[in-house]
């Protein structure tokens, strides 16, 4: 991805080196992440100017606890993670402004998709951390990944997990690197809309079982918005040749059938939260095809 020159985002927290104790309540587990408007629609088509939106947020079922507070946390993967070495502090110093790059872009992405339907993006932050962090969703160690917490509506990142990326999940390059941020982000995009907080009161009604389906399909979302911020990023002429490639293996690589097998040398499909790795590639190449918000309606289809 061609990155280096370009516009870094004032929405970063830095807080790496500032270890925390403790854990959130119920214990967080890794997964990729979700959560502005101020509305509450039902679970429904929301329409953005002209664009329908289908958009909700869950998290993975290891936290759901922690969101019927009204918070909680969206992450990338479903498996736990082992403790993450820190890059050294030059590559940290050099990814962290990849990272500040990846949401500015991601802020001009969104900003005018929005625009374009006569809204405004509330524009999410982004929090570096190493170890432990405290979030509005409560205390996440680095074996978390990546997440959103809809309760500050701040998208949080150990440096670290890009090794794990790389290294466990076989998953290298900028642009794998890039797609994780830009699916937190999706989660957002989710949250902001509204839809989230009304998903969180149907869940209590919902079996495991139920929940976890919905939450294979807000993923998927998640994953189609990522394609859509990734289709106007090609537009600008910053991907490079293999940018594409890289992305849909990371969402490869990080399907539930995908982690399950690596961890326990086999699946268990009832627990799927996130999507298979075939779901998670279509629904992103759906997206960067597309470039449209619309067409990840992912609620809509019998078998997404």
């Amino acid at each position: 991805m061609r990155w280096r020159g370009r516009r870094e985002s004032d929405n970063v927290e830095d807080q790496r080196g500032q270890s925390r104790g403790g854990f959130s309540r119920g214990g967080l587990r890794l997964p990729i992440g979700r959560g502005g408007g101020r509305g509450k629609p039902s679970l429904t088509f929301l329409i953005i100017g002209g664009v329908v939106l289908w958009l909700m947020g869950v998290s993975p079922m290891e936290i759901l606890s922690i969101m019927m507070g009204g918070g909680g946390t969206v992450a990338t993967q479903q498996a736990p993670m082992p403790r993450q070495s820190a890059p050294s502090d030059r590559a940290s110093d050099e990814l962290a402004s990849f990272v500040k790059v990846v949401l500015a872009e991601t802020e001009d992405v969104w900003g005018d998709i929005f625009k374009r339907a006569g809204q405004r993006y509330p524009e999410p932050r982004l929090v570096l951390f190493s170890n432990q962090v405290k979030s509005a969703c409560g205390f996440a160690s680095s074996a978390t990944g990546p997440f959103y917490c809809p309760g500050d509506q701040k998208v949080y990142i150990d440096l670290g997990f890009y090794r794990e990326l790389k290294t466990r999940f076989d998953a290298p390059g900028d642009f794998a690197q890039a797609y994780v941020i830009a699916h937190e982000v999706g989660h957002h995009v989710q949250n902001i809309t509204g839809v989230l907080p009304e998903f969180n009161r149907k869940r209590r009604s919902m079996s495991e079982l139920q929940a976890n389906k919905m939450s294979i399909r807000v993923e998927l979302q998640a994953d189609c918005f990522a394609g859509v911020w990734a289709h106007y990023t090609g537009q600008k002429g910053l991907l490079e040749q293999g940018d594409l490639e890289e992305a849909l293996n990371a969402a490869t690589q990080i399907g539930d059938d995908a982690l399950q097998r690596r961890s326990q040398g086999y699946v268990v499909p009832e627990s799927f939260n996130h999507g298979t790795s075939a779901q998670r590639k279509k629904w992103f190449a759906i997206g960067y095809k597309s470039g449209k918000a619309g067409s990840c309606d992912t609620f809509s289809v019998a078998n997404p």
